[in-house]
């Protein structure tokens, strides 16, 4: 019988707090489980239908305008279906706009994963989630942010001005954060974001989650064996 090989996920934990200044948080989901999400079309479901019955990698993302959480979606859209399900886990992004918001910012990242909103941004308070920006000299930024800081914001304010309904698609001030969850009330990894650069790698939050497969982001993307 063929040994099954796990993850390495103490090395991976131990990575993160070097580069991204900010340790693993504890997370309580019972304070937030029976809070309220959105689907594209307002209807409401409880946040623990996301992880009761099943493992997923729960991502919350600033706003929709900001331009690096845009390119992190961008690179999330690119992990096929079929990667998740051979592994029995799920991916979901968590926005704080209104559900309004939800189709257009698929459209434009091509994400096709699940996707709510928490517009009262009740779940963001009430795990803690930051607010603000705090920068360490240590820290490394999201390896899947392309534009530099200028080119970003102007690329946000353009879709701000073109957009057919003029607001900023959330909290400016609030940061995002990752979740593995599930099945129950289990939760296997936490990060909160210390700024709107401190995006969890998405291939360290497939391994932590038990996908035995990542993906290549330094060009087009392909699945490769690890």
């Amino acid at each position: 019988m063929a040994e099954v090989k796990l993850p390495v996920t103490r090395q991976i934990e131990s990575e993160i707090t070097r580069d991204s200044g900010s340790p693993p948080v504890d997370v309580h989901l019972r304070n937030v489980e029976d809070c309220f999400i959105y689907d594209r079309h307002g209807k409401s479901i409880p946040f623990k239908s996301l992880y009761q019955d099943r493992k997923s990698i729960i991502i919350f993302v600033r706003n929709f305008l900001c331009y690096s959480c845009k390119e992190y979606v961008d690179d999330l859209s690119k992990i096929h279906k079929e990667i998740l399900e051979d592994a029995e886990v799920s991916l979901v992004v968590i926005g704080q706009s209104a559900h309004r918001h939800i189709q257009p910012f698929c459209s434009l990242t091509g994400y096709a994963h699940e996707i709510y909103v928490d517009p009262e941004r009740i779940i963001y308070r009430k795990l803690g989630m930051k607010r603000e920006e705090k920068f360490t000299i240590s820290a490394q930024p999201s390896p899947h942010v392309k534009s530099g800081i200028f080119m970003g914001q102007m690329k946000s304010i353009w879709r701000a001005m073109t957009s057919p309904a003029f607001d900023f698609q959330g909290d400016l001030h609030q940061q995002g954060g990752a979740i593995i969850a599930g099945p129950g009330s289990q939760v296997h990894f936490s990060h909160f974001d210390m700024n709107h650069l401190d995006h969890m790698p998405i291939n360290w939050l497939l391994q932590l989650a038990g996908v035995q497969r990542t993906l290549n982001f330094s060009n087009k993307a392909k699945v490769i064996h690890v």
